[in-house]
């Protein structure tokens, strides 16, 4: 059998509390995020994220203690990101008990930082996290062109191009979502996180026909990230996006879809996954 897709609880944290949106904002509460990692641990999860979701517009650094909560709660991988700009700031992550760090703002500011964390500590520590949105590209200056790297649109769609985002989605750079992909593999990350901005929340399914470029493009893992309401909605990801994980938020941390009865019904339509 193929390994084994992934089922990732993402608990976004801000001031101390696990918080849920919609398209990255109108943020509700959800809980203390020690407590649902490990609920959702002793419920079979393959993995955690936890990602501060302000760290870097407010230039804070990732809260250390809450790491260091997390890691003696649970006993699966998990993933810390926000505020993470420099290899101090990886090593204090890994020493207070985090797997891996999730870069997003640093590596598309400084990208050289993949390369570092990954010759430092191993490319399996790096996750490069990539918020895009498809938008209608820029018009072009009268009788000249768009620069081709922004015109990547995927399979089937039409007049957009995916942009990446930085400062949790607040700020949009010229860097089109497959060519930094592809760059983020070449530097040594490890996995690429792909949230899709326009799909964050509205539980309508992930960015499929994204996902699947991008799984056709790379040889590393994909994770979906964005748009889960129902359990159908993991199935199309890993099977016409190709991806090799699944993240989701607001469906576990509401009750909407328990991880035993997740996996079960991916099981059932033949999806390799982990059972407890």
């Amino acid at each position: 059998m193929n390994l084994a897709k992934r089922i990732i609880p993402c608990l976004d944290v801000k001031n101390g509390e696990t918080v849920k949106g919609v398209n990255f904002v109108s943020l509700r509460s959800a809980g203390d995020p020690v407590e649902l990692g490990k609920a959702y641990s002793e419920q079979g999860a393959d993995e955690l994220v936890f990602l501060d979701i302000t760290a870097s517009f407010e230039e804070r650094k990732t809260f250390t203690d809450m790491v260091t909560r997390v890691a003696t709660e649970i006993n699966i991988p998990f993933t810390v990101g926000g505020g993470i700009n420099e290899l101090a700031d990886v090593e204090r992550m890994l020493y207070a008990g985090a797997d891996k760090v999730s870069i997003n703002s640093a590596a598309l500011r400084r990208p050289e930082l993949i390369e570092e964390i990954a010759k430092r500590f191993g490319s399996q520590v790096c996750v490069v996290a990539i918020d895009a949105r498809m938008e209608a590209p820029p018009s072009p200056p009268e009788g000249g062109t768009i620069a081709p790297k922004t015109i990547e649109a995927p399979s089937g769609a039409v007049g957009g191009a995916w942009y990446c985002y930085l400062k949790g989605g607040r700020e949009r750079v010229e860097r089109g979502l497959f060519e930094w992909a592809h760059e983020a593999q070449e530097r040594g990350a490890g996995e690429i996180l792909f949230t899709s901005m326009d799909h964050d929340g509205v539980k309508q399914g992930y960015a499929n026909e994204a996902l699947a470029r991008l799984a056709e493009d790379l040889t590393i893992p994909i994770i979906a990230s964005g748009g889960a309401g129902a359990k159908e909605h993991f199935r199309d990801a890993f099977t016409i996006g190709h991806a090799d994980a699944a993240l989701a938020a607001s469906v576990f941390h509401f009750g909407e879809i328990p991880i035993p009865v997740l996996k079960q019904y991916l099981r059932q339509e033949g999806i390799n996954v982990r059972m407890t």
